[in-house]
């Protein structure tokens, strides 16, 4: 494990290069990190959040879309997905599913369409899939603003993890409260709707990316479970809890985003609204 001085310390580089706006090394090339040191360093800036007056509301799951792995990664690929903190100082909410959100201060900025829970109860330490789908009191889809302090997009996962898992805004649609119906279908009801993701500017509209809700990890709904188990395995991780919302990972790859553009998303096979969100 590492030790907590060498955690702290690489906390503070991550939180002044994000405070500042500016790239940093890699982490993984200065020491030979664990997975879990990447987990102590980010229980590190969670303290050192709190402290400077940001409260967390939930978590954030990357790298849950298998279509992805082979992309990230530099000594080997990403294969597992990995999750972080978010806070009332990171989530955006769009009224009427339009926004408007400014990049100043992210590094690096790509987009990313996924759908976000919020959990009505705490749900059982051995709960199953079904019953920690019964613990979910509304969806909704969002925008993950993702953002990098390593040059190039290139990290290993221990890189990702430390770095806020590179979560920088979320940008929340309209929630939609769940009926016991509903939430009994619904991880098959996701696995089979897909999103497309549109940028738009003054001169074209491209379409960029689509993807299906079984690309995350079978299901948004699996992503969850598998954060519940993951953190269930671990006493050091504060389980998940009522009131949370986690943000399950993106349906497409992560799309670079500047200022002036518009993007747009529109789902199939599920009554979902898409997001409008422009970008200054």
């Amino acid at each position: 494990m590492l030790m907590s001085t060498k955690a702290s310390r690489y906390a503070h580089q991550l939180l002044d290069a994000r405070a500042q706006a500016k790239l940093m090394p890699l982490l993984s090339q200065a020491d030979a990190l664990s997975v879990m040191d990447g987990y102590e360093i980010g229980k590190r800036i969670l303290d050192a959040s709190i402290g400077q007056g940001s409260n967390p509301v939930g978590r954030k799951l990357g790298f849950c879309n298998r279509n992805i792995w082979q992309k990230y990664g530099i000594a080997e690929s990403i294969s597992a997905p990995i999750w972080a903190h978010i806070f009332d100082t990171t989530v955006r909410y769009a009224e009427d599913n339009r926004g408007i959100q400014s990049l100043e201060g992210a590094v690096q900025p790509r987009i990313e369409p996924e759908v976000v829970f919020s959990l009505g109860r705490t749900p059982a330490p051995d709960a199953s899939l079904e019953e920690i789908a019964d613990c979910i009191e509304w969806m909704a889809h969002a925008f993950e603003i993702v953002v990098c302090p390593f040059p190039d997009w290139k990290f290993e996962a221990v890189d990702a993890i430390a770095a806020f898992g590179l979560h920088g805004t979320l940008i929340v649609g309209e929630p939609h409260v769940l009926s016991s119906a509903t939430r009994r279908n619904l991880a098959s009801m996701l696995a089979n709707a897909s999103v497309s993701l549109s940028c738009c500017t003054e001169d074209s509209v491209t379409l960029c990316g689509a993807g299906f809700g079984s690309d995350v990890l079978d299901s948004p709904v699996h992503a969850l479970w598998h954060l519940h188990q993951v953190l269930n395995a671990h006493p050091e991780f504060t389980p998940l809890h009522a009131g949370e919302i986690i943000t399950t990972g993106t349906w497409t790859d992560a799309y670079p985003v500047q200022a002036g553009q518009t993007w747009v998303t529109a789902f199939s096979g599920i009554a979902l609204p898409g997001l409008t969100v422009s970008f200054v």
